[in-house]
């Protein structure tokens, strides 16, 4: 979901850029994915990574941490946030406060009715796919789902009934709607489920499996981080973004500056300004190293 194992499929040997890029403008503002970008394949943020965070902060360059994880998943990072203190969750659909125990800022859920029709939809185009539903209070998924953690207190139930206009948790905002096919190759689903039901929701990937990440529609990284930066007066072009997967598209092709990491997903190497190492070598605290002159 943007917060699980980072893909694995990847062109041989990506071009990795080893000096610092012209950059147009002084940069303002740092957005950086985490899985497969920012954190190492153990879910860590390595000593050189908090300090090249550390560093564009006291250069006055503001950090987010934007991602497809849920605000109860970002404990990972919660000790290394500055300034505002706040984190884009759920490919954009959250703006969490990560110094206040993780407070929903601003939410923009995915429509319940909108929610119904694309999992109709998907079950007519693809039979085996199975849902789970990721609410602002917690996932619940399908028994055939396999879940990546095991949430407290998530119902097992046939995603009818976890959709169900009386279900327990109908009033706590559905955040993504996940779905998942043991048998079908990962961007060939993703190219499926968005000639399907694209005109219903916004569907990306995060997963080297073949599970897709569904948000409200118009809702994406880009999105979310667009809004967070026009608060601030802060212009895309003075924006820097990371990225590794197809989830991280529209942020980078927002963001002036794009960094894909070595280990990206094909179509973000092609999307992207610029390249830097991969996640377990540091390659985020590398590219701000090198913009910073340090």
């Amino acid at each position: 979901m943007g917060d699980v194992t980072p893909a694995t499929e990847q062109p041989s040997t990506p071009a990795v850029d080893r000096t610092a890029p012209a950059l147009p403008v002084t940069p303002r503002l740092i957005a950086t994915d985490l899985d497969g970008t920012l954190l190492r394949d153990d879910k860590t943020v390595s000593e050189r990574t908090i300090a090249a965070l550390a560093a564009a902060e006291q250069a006055g360059i503001e950090v987010f941490f934007v991602t497809g994880r849920p605000a109860r998943w970002m404990d990972v990072v919660r000790e290394h946030v500055h300034g505002h203190g706040l984190a884009i969750c759920a490919n954009g659909a959250a703006v969490v406060d990560l110094r206040n125990g993780g407070r929903l800022v601003d939410v923009h859920p995915l429509e319940r009715t909108d929610a119904v029709a694309v999992a109709e939809a998907l079950r007519e185009a693809t039979p085996g796919v199975s849902f789970a539903v990721e609410r602002t209070s917690g996932i619940h998924y399908e028994p055939r789902y396999p879940p990546f953690h095991l949430d407290p207190g998530a119902v097992i139930a046939p995603v009818e009934e976890l959709l169900a206009a009386d279900n327990v948790y109908a009033r706590h905002p559905i955040l993504k709607l996940l779905a998942h096919h043991s048998e079908q190759n990962p961007d060939d689903f993703l190219e499926l489920a968005r000639k399907a039901a694209g005109h219903q929701a916004a569907f990306t990937r995060s997963s080297p499996t073949a599970l897709l990440e569904i948000s409200g529609l118009g809702v994406s990284k880009a999105s979310t981080l667009a809004r967070c930066c026009a608060e601030r007066g802060i212009a895309p072009e003075e924006v820097v973004a990371f990225g590794d997967m197809p989830n991280d598209l529209e942020m980078l092709g927002w963001a002036g500056t794009s960094y894909a990491m070595a280990n990206a997903h094909p179509s973000v190497l092609a999307a992207t300004t610029h390249r830097t190492d991969e996640n377990n070598e540091d390659g985020v605290a590398v590219a701000i190293e090198r913009i910073l002159g340090l």
